[in-house]
């Protein structure tokens, strides 16, 4: 089911990962006994599900551990700031991304995403539903834990942490090997807000800060050989990170 206006949680996309999609922005929880890693913090109205849906898998507040950002743009940082706050939970985020998690507005990008609006109407319901759930009253966060560019991260499910930068310059996805899962965050998209564009691709200048960066990060996406793909936007792509790629290059070479 598509992640639109409504929440959606999808249990066990794979063994003990599970997505939550709202406002066309997904994050995702990772369970490793009874701990929790949660990737991505989404929008800010995504908090009011959060709660349900760990009750929905059978854990609760006290079970999270770690929160992992992908990458500090808003519509993944939406409720970083009161999960530290209110549950204590520590947040981790590459160091190139360090200020923009600070100050979520001021981040790099390419084209102007007014005009991008322009020019792609069908993506309107889209930008409208994540501004609704929040996405321009972000808060920053500081006094963040660094990912590590290239390592195994000790926090639950310990994903391989794979630096991918390029949609912003301190951007990382996340491998579970033993799961044959790749969280790409925004590196690999299925679904473009800025365009309403669907199937594997890379996201529009509009959000992106280097797209020839962005292009070079596709191939250790690839070399994962991932099984299933979990992005931050669009449905989960179950037919191996080399097709996803593969894909993405097509479109981009358009």
């Amino acid at each position: 089911m598509a992640a639109g206006n409504h929440p959606t949680l999808t249990r066990n996309i794979a063994p003990g990962v599970h997505r939550l999609g709202h406002a066309y922005v997904n994050c995702y929880l990772i369970e490793d006994g009874t701990r929790v890693t949660v990737v991505d913090a989404a929008l800010p109205a995504t908090w009011s599900h959060l709660e349900q849906s760990l009750q929905a898998i059978g854990r609760s507040r006290d079970d999270v551990e770690a929160l992992v950002i992908t990458h500090a743009h808003p519509d993944h940082l939406g409720f970083a700031a009161r999960i530290a706050a209110q549950w204590s939970v520590p947040i981790w985020v590459h160091a190139a991304d360090e200020r923009i998690a600070q100050h979520p507005y001021r981040h790099e990008r390419e084209g102007n995403p007014l005009v991008s609006t322009l020019r792609h109407p069908r993506a309107v319901p889209m930008l409208t539903a994540m501004v609704a759930a929040g996405a321009l009253r972000v808060k920053g966060v500081t006094n963040t834990r660094r990912l590590p560019p290239s390592a195994v991260l000790d926090v639950p499910g310990h994903p391989t942490v794979l630096f991918t930068p390029g949609h912003t310059f301190g951007h990382c996805a996340l491998h579970l090997p033993d799961r044959g899962v790749l969280i790409s965050g925004d590196a690999l998209v299925t679904l473009d807000p800025y365009t309403a564009a669907r199937g594997p691709r890379l996201i529009a200048g509009a959000g992106t800060a280097d797209s020839v960066m962005a292009l070079a990060s596709l191939q250790d996406i690839e070399d994962t050989d991932a099984a299933t793909v979990l992005p931050g936007h669009g449905e989960p792509w179950q037919t191996g990170a080399r097709a996803a790629v593969a894909a993405a290059r097509e479109t981009a070479a358009l």
